[in-house]
């Protein structure tokens, strides 16, 4: 009688899930695509004197560097608060909070405390990761569990900046990057956590960047960038199908990137940046390798066959995938940051000096429409933090964060 049950909550929660998928405009890290990109228009193409109006912000969002999902009138985001990480939900039109939940004990780290992964919205579910591991998937309406996991049940150890993959559901999986040797990534049932496969073959301690997702010669491919390779999986049993070497050093954070036949990626601390064809045998090519991007952790843009985002060292870059090429390159208007996207234009976000400024997306130069200095700024970032939350434009609004501060504007034009 306990299995039949068992197996009648399991049914009904793929059956809701499927029923009543979310199709929000900003549901899991990076938007829809995973790629920064928000398909709004109507926005503002420039800013008055001092940015765009503010419609709302709360102070107590938590301590802690996680992005925002917002799905319907909802926006899900994570938060420390007296030493437990919590998911937090709140109304997008008021700034309201709607409720808490207990995702942890708090992470602790010179560079700053709490939590730093986005959650992932679908259907009446949201998923989410604690900076020492712990996955969980709650209901929307209330905040109310239906299951938990940490990824020390998978062989993973917390890495040195924390947990801070966003989960990536994609059918009835889940996948995630727990790092180690019993395997680096799992598949979950995404209605009750049971591990479905483990890549044995892939022992990579877990790093920071989060997996992607595409279909490919009849395939759905899971795509990782782990801190020693570039790896593409069978996202059905987790079969690896290819693997590329990586130089990572230190924190391996940016999403890979797919363009055309091929795979980009980028990291910090020295590593660089790659492009990989792969051929429909799954067959990996390196078609470049330089160091014209090397981006730390403020993300990367494709957008009509150019990367831009900030290069250290070199300042903010636009760069020509097919050959890696340096474009254009912006040294002195902006400090280093990071990027989104939005009708026509890029959000950029400077870590040191909370500079938010807009720009022609354009390959012909950085040209600029407006900027404004968040304020106030978060008085408990630790010493060493930035602002380091990445913008997010939906429903014609831009969400950005510092801390426990959560700030909405209104960047719909009139």
């Amino acid at each position: 009688m306990q299995h039949f049950f068992t197996l009648a909550i399991t049914f009904s929660l793929l059956l809701q899930a499927t029923l009543r998928a979310a199709d929000g405009p900003w549901p899991q890290w990076r938007g829809p695509g995973r790629d920064d990109i928000s398909h709004e228009t109507g926005l503002l193409q420039s800013w008055p004197e001092g940015g765009p109006k503010q419609l709302w912000s709360s102070d107590d969002c938590g301590i802690g560097y996680s992005g925002p999902a917002i799905v319907g009138n909802r926006l899900y985001i994570l938060g420390s608060r007296e030493g437990e990480e919590m998911l937090l939900c709140f109304d997008v039109k008021t700034g309201e909070e709607q409720w808490a939940t207990p995702v942890g004990p708090e992470l602790e780290n010179s560079w700053g405390n709490g939590p730093r992964g986005t959650p992932s919205v679908e259907g009446d579910f949201v998923y989410t990761t604690g900076g020492k591991g712990n996955l969980l998937c709650l209901r929307t309406e209330d905040g109310s569990q239906v299951w938990s996991k940490n990824m020390k049940e998978f062989g993973g150890q917390v890495p040195y900046w924390g947990y801070s993959e966003s989960p990536l559901i994609h059918d009835e999986k889940l996948l995630y990057t727990p790092g180690g040797e019993q395997g680096a990534i799992v598949a979950l049932d995404k209605a009750t956590g049971e591990l479905l496969w483990q890549t044995e073959e892939l022992t990579d301690g877990a790093h920071y960047s989060s997996i992607v997702v595409q279909e490919r010669a009849g395939k759905t491919i899971g795509v990782q960038l782990l801190v020693s390779q570039l790896v593409g999986f069978d996202m059905e049993n987790g079969n690896v199908l290819w693997t590329v070497p990586w130089p990572g050093r230190t924190a391996v954070v940016p999403t890979p990137i797919f363009w055309q036949d091929c795979v980009y990626v980028t990291s910090g601390y020295g590593a660089g940046c790659m492009l990989v064809r792969i051929d429909d045998d799954f067959n990996a090519e390196i078609v470049y390798d330089n160091k014209q991007m090397t981006n730390h952790h403020g993300g990367v843009i494709l957008l009509d066959d150019h990367i831009f985002g900030h290069s250290n060292k070199k300042g903010w870059t636009c760069q020509d995938v097919a050959t890696g090429k340096k474009v254009w390159r912006e040294r002195q208007l902006l400090d280093k940051g990071a990027i989104a996207y939005a009708d026509k234009r890029f959000y950029c976000l400077g870590e040191d000096t909370g500079d938010v400024v807009l720009i022609a997306a354009s390959s012909e130069g950085w040209e600029e429409h407006g900027r404004f200095t968040l304020d106030p700024q978060s008085e408990l970032r630790s010493p060493k933090g930035r602002i380091w939350t990445h913008p997010v434009i939906a429903d014609g609004r831009l969400y950005l964060r510092d801390q426990e501060l959560l700030y909405c504007f209104d960047v719909r034009a009139e």
